[in-house]
């Protein structure tokens, strides 16, 4: 009797679990909140410490603009490359980790792999190719390249994994090879979803290039970090105002060709 009516529970109360849900939603915010130990008092009191820094960064000094855009430029450089480079070495590590295509053995290897590179900050590998190769945009570039591979190997093998397996399976019935069933089955579902991936991660270096230059790495970081060190925060407020419009038309630029390799 009590197995029946517990199985009618749901039926009779259908709210009870979304309920329950719902509490332990609630509880698990609660707790990270207790864990954060955020003083509100402190939040409160000191908004006139935050509006005095943001009135510093007012009014823009454009005497620097023609070192914004320059340091700009190389940023773009240092994206464009480290994506492309990342890009590349993440097409075979995603072939070696989706599950539709590799064995066992070579998908844990590949995701232990991409697990690696993703734990390590971008800060760090900017630290470890500065050391290598000095300050300036190679060891930024060589950073995100790296950094890309952790998110682009992923992206690319969610692609390959949600790629139709009846087409395969048809492949493979008329006796289609591995390259052949990669060429005309994978492939053709993959390079859309795939473009935009990279695009996606081409824009997001173009920001992370500018925390990068933080630890020297180049790019429009690194005159930012410079001006914000020297309390010269106007010419800083320059140098993000550039970031910002061009991180904004690559955006605008990048979701509408993503929207037209989506509809593909």
């Amino acid at each position: 009797m009590s197995e029946f009516s517990n199985t009618k529970l749901p039926r009779r109360y259908p709210w009870v679990i979304p309920l329950l849900i719902f509490l332990i939603i609630v509880a698990v915010y609660i707790w990270a909140l207790h864990g954060l130990k955020v003083d509100f008092e402190l939040l409160y009191s000191s908004w006139p410490n935050i509006t005095d820094f943001i009135s510093r960064l007012f009014p823009p000094d454009f005497k620097v603009l023609d070192v914004a855009i320059k340091a700009l430029i190389e940023t773009i450089q240092m994206s464009l490359w480290g994506t492309s480079i990342g890009a590349i070495i993440s097409v075979p590590i995603a072939i070696a980790s989706a599950n539709n295509i590799a064995p066992r053995w070579l998908r844990w290897l590949a995701n232990l792999l991409q697990n690696a590179v993703r734990s390590v900050p971008s800060i760090i590998l900017g630290l470890i190719f500065v050391a290598a190769t000095g300050l300036g945009a190679p060891a930024g570039t060589l950073a995100l390249g790296i950094y890309t591979i952790g998110y682009l190997a992923k992206f690319y093998q969610q692609a390959i994994e949600a790629v139709d397996s009846r087409s395969l399976e048809s492949l493979k019935v008329i006796g289609a090879s591995r390259l052949q069933i990669a060429q005309y089955g994978i492939f053709p579902q993959v390079l859309p979803l795939g473009l935009g991936y990279t695009l996606w991660m081409f824009e997001y270096n173009i920001r992370a290039a500018s925390v990068l230059g933080v630890v020297g790495a180049g790019g429009i970081g690194f005159q930012l970090k410079s001006y914000i060190d020297n309390f010269e925060y106007t010419k800083a407020t320059t140098m993000m105002l550039v970031l910002l419009v061009v991180v904004s038309v690559i955006d605008a630029f990048s979701s509408q060709l993503r929207h037209r390799l989506d509809s593909m």
